[in-house]
């Protein structure tokens, strides 16, 4: 992917010959871990203090007592506009008959917090952010919202040093690489719910219901499972992390079981 004008110019902001100074000093600690990072980021900072203010949550702040500002919920700020854009981008130019509505389902896919979340997990950010001790002790550093955050605040980071061009880069090869495989993916898995309600309201006036028979596992990680029933009998029953995935699931296992059990509606009807 390539990118012609820079966000950065767009706003009238510094140039490219200012960000070849040298690195600022770190502490070894720091440089190695940042440089652990980089490697599986696949992107070297010109200004290393970019990405450590990237991986500064504000519990650690506010133990230190330093200012807010210090946090890295600035770089998570700009970092979402920037992901944003190039996303949009993507979606633009891929798929240049989709109508805006559709892109804007296709973005939100690619751009909500679980998926950031994987792409934390993937770099292994959990480990390396600085939080207070409360914090990392009651889960921290596998909270889901804290992870995209955080991925969020590293992107804003990497466009801070390199730009759009590569901020668009460390996107398409941590995001967009699989996009398209996603898009189909959960677009089918979508059909799911209407094609069983099609199935069922068209003959029998009455759509199917879907009941959650339980949700385990922390807030973090919450694994709901679902039914589908018709009129008392349960077609089908799927899992997620969360109702409307599993309800999909749900819908695709019924679907599945009207193949083999054609008469199985009938059965059940009114």
């Amino acid at each position: 992917m390539r990118w012609g004008i820079t966000l950065r110019r767009l706003l009238g902001g510094g140039s490219v010959a200012s960000r070849e100074r040298e690195r600022p000093a770190v502490s070894p600690a720091g440089d190695a871990l940042i440089a652990a990072i980089e490697a599986k980021l696949g992107y070297c900072f010109v200004d290393r203090t970019h990405l450590q203010k990237a991986l500064v949550h504000r519990s650690h702040i506010h133990d230190i007592g330093s200012n807010r500002r210090e946090a890295n919920e600035r770089l998570e700020f700009l970092g979402d506009a920037v992901l944003g854009l190039v996303v949009n981008e993507y979606l633009y130019r891929r798929y240049p008959n989709r109508e805006e509505g559709d892109l804007t389902k296709m973005k939100s896919l690619l751009v909500c917090g679980t998926r950031l979340c994987e792409m934390a997990g993937r770099l292994d950010l959990g480990h390396h952010i600085m939080m207070s001790r409360s914090e990392a002790a009651t889960g921290g550093r596998q909270r889901s919202s804290i992870l995209a955050d955080t991925m969020e605040a590293v992107i804003g980071a990497v466009y801070l040093d390199g730009g759009i061009g590569a901020a668009g880069a460390v996107i398409d090869r941590w995001l967009l690489g699989s996009a398209g495989d996603l898009i189909s993916s959960r677009r089918a898995l979508g059909n799911y719910k209407s094609r069983l309600q099609e199935m069922i309201q068209g003959k029998y006036k009455v759509p199917p219901r879907y009941r959650v028979l339980h949700a385990d596992g922390p807030d973090h990680a919450r694994v709901f499972t679902v039914e589908a029933v018709f009129n008392g009998v349960v077609l089908g029953t799927g899992g997620g992390h969360n109702k409307k995935t599993a309800e999909q699931q749900a819908a695709r296992a019924a679907l599945e079981r009207l193949g083999t059990e054609p008469d199985l509606l009938d059965r059940s009807a009114p």
